[in-house]
């Protein structure tokens, strides 16, 4: 039997590398590691006997085409926004040619990283997604629509990460700092305000060692049949713990940073529509859908816990002790 060779696309980012060192340390997988800046592994050793770096941009594809004939699995977590043209072509171009240079006869599963976002609480597909979405969230819309459809569905695994946390603040760690960890900067800051208010809503979050986990799993096991939804040839798997308010975030915030809870102002529905409209605020066809929403949850969702393994942070306060957020007010101090 032939040694597993796992492609890891974005394997500098912070999911990336995460799930790059759960393999390196719990299988004896070959790893080929897609990036396009080497010295972004920061959590990597690049001169481990098990793995090989491509450097490359994604759309170029092609000039690995001998390599990518000789993967077994592929995680692929690279993705792009920002920028609509970059994003139509790392998001739909790149995805399926990628696809195309692999040998439909030794590639044994492929984790497709979509995102939440697009999903209903039943992980069927929004069709606010495709209307409203941003460049983002549309690519991934039509990607996670093309691929129901791919020659290769029945061996896709479609990976749906909520809000995802990782990493430390102070940048100690050797992991990346994701963006939702590094955001928590900026939501200390308005404590101040939040604390006088109360909101309807709720959402998921997963930490990326907790997402490492999971995939990792699935990419060191016989690669499973669908049996979640009857009507799709490849599996959905919606990364998340258990849902939780707004409010309680903001609690936990609160008691954390160590800032007294006051009585707070509900911010109905219409409360906030009134706002929108007499506030200075610029908001895309998807920002007012999403406010709309307001309750961001799925089922069934998929933490470690549901292969055998334990959650690296499964409570809000997890998020924060492990994002090493100062619990003293002086926070720009302590971050030095």
């Amino acid at each position: 039997m032939n040694k597993e060779k796992i492609l890891i696309t974005g394997a500098s980012g912070c999911v990336g590398q995460y799930t790059s060192a759960w393999l390196l340390e719990n299988s004896q997988a070959e790893l080929l590691l897609w990036v396009r800046d080497p010295s972004k592994l920061t959590a990597i050793p690049r001169d481990h006997p098990r793995i090989k770096l491509i450097v490359c941009d994604l759309r170029k594809a092609n000039l690995f085409s001998n390599e990518l004939q000789t993967v077994t699995r592929v995680i692929h977590t690279a993705t792009a926004w920002g920028d609509p043209e970059r994003t139509n072509q790392v998001n739909l171009v790149a995805v399926k040619n990628l696809l195309s240079l692999l040998n439909p006869n030794i590639v044994e599963q492929i984790i497709y990283f979509s995102t939440a976002s697009i999903l209903n609480r039943k992980l069927k597909p929004l069709p606010e997604a495709f209307k409203f979405g941003t460049e983002y969230i549309q690519t991934k819309a039509i990607c996670l629509q093309q691929l129901e459809d791919h020659p290769l569905a029945e061996k896709i695994i479609a990976v749906f990460p909520t809000l995802v946390f990782g990493g430390i603040l102070n940048n100690k760690d050797s992991f990346p700092t994701s963006y939702l960890t590094q955001g928590l900067k900026e939501a200390i800051k308005w404590l101040w305000l939040a604390r006088w208010l109360r909101l309807d809503s709720s959402f998921h979050f997963i930490h990326a060692a907790d997402i490492a986990f999971v995939c990792g799993h699935l990419a060191t096991t016989p690669h499973p049949p669908n049996i979640d939804q009857e009507d799709s040839l490849l599996r959905k798997i919606v990364l998340a713990q258990p849902p939780i308010s707004v409010n309680q975030a903001i609690d936990a915030l609160l008691k954390w940073r160590r800032i007294h809870k006051v009585p707070g102002l509900p911010l109905w529905g219409w409360l906030i529509e009134a706002l929108l409209k007499v506030l200075p605020i610029e908001l895309s066809s998807w920002d007012r859908f999403s406010i709309k929403q307001r309750h961001f949850i799925h089922e069934p969702i998929t933490p470690p816990e549901r292969f055998g393994g334990v959650s690296h942070a499964k409570t809000i306060e997890d998020i924060l002790v492990l994002s090493g957020l100062p619990r003293s007010k002086n926070l720009k101090k302590e971050l030095k």
